[in-house]
């Protein structure tokens, strides 16, 4: 039996010119999941990165982790179809053509910006992006240069067959809420909006582990933080 373990990275820079880096509570996130990892002397033997940089920071702050300690790392992979779906391009390019279409959309728009600046920020800008996440994956907005949710869910579930032709290793792979929710989905053999709304549960630096053998993938948890014995670790944005 493999051992499959899907690792969201840690808080990334959201609602910033350069959202794609961690901060410097994701930074210590990932610092305190490779020092579990050492304590608890987890040997892994293959890493995959998606190809983002806040894939690529988190996955180092474990191999240093394991190189202060002494332990083994392997290389990671970098596989960019453990990519999140691009929020950016799907909120300003389907974003624009919903509020031409849907009043109620274009009230979430306004209200979100109203309370850009304001600590209730987070909470506009998730009604508003649910809304539109939904129309997405349906699949009745569709533009040229925003990646379709078939073919998001297509590409996630190409990665995860390609890690399940490992055979019986433990596999790390450092990637987004989308994926994961994807992956957890396409487990449990449930409709595809599910794995939307798994990903709004996702927190930074969770752990999501699956069993798998010959194809076949069993999930064994989801969204653990079990690590972050501190609370003020645990974010979800």
């Amino acid at each position: 039996m493999g051992r499959l373990l899907l690792i969201r990275h840690g808080q990334a820079a959201a609602f910033s010119d350069d959202s794609d880096r961690l901060t410097e509570l994701g930074t210590r996130q990932a610092q305190v999941l490779g020092e579990c990892f050492v304590r608890e002397k987890l040997k892994v033997d293959v890493v995959v990165k998606g190809s983002l940089r806040r894939h690529a920071q988190t996955e180092a702050e474990v191999a240093n982790a394991y190189a202060a300690a002494g332990l083994p790392w392997p290389v990671a992979y970098e596989r960019p179809e453990w990519n999140e779906y691009d929020a950016g391009a799907i909120m300003s390019i389907l974003g624009d053509v919903l509020k031409k279409k849907d009043p109620k959309f274009s009230e979430q728009v306004a209200e979100f910006q109203a309370a850009f600046e304001g600590p209730e920020r987070n909470r506009f800008f998730q009604r508003m992006f649910e809304s539109l996440m939904s129309r997405w994956v349906t699949g009745d907005l569709l533009a040229e240069g925003v990646e379709s949710f078939a073919i998001f869910h297509a590409r996630v579930i190409a990665g995860l067959t390609q890690v399940l032709k490992g055979g019986g290793t433990t596999v790390a792979v450092f990637t987004s809420g989308g994926p994961i929710g994807t992956c957890v989905q396409h487990s449990l053999k449930a409709p595809g909006d599910t794995a939307v709304e798994l990903n709004w549960r996702v927190r930074n630096g969770s752990i999501t582990e699956f069993v798998f053998s010959r194809g076949r993938l069993s999930l064994d948890s989801f969204n653990s933080v079990a690590h972050f014995v501190d609370p003020t670790l645990v974010s979800f944005r």
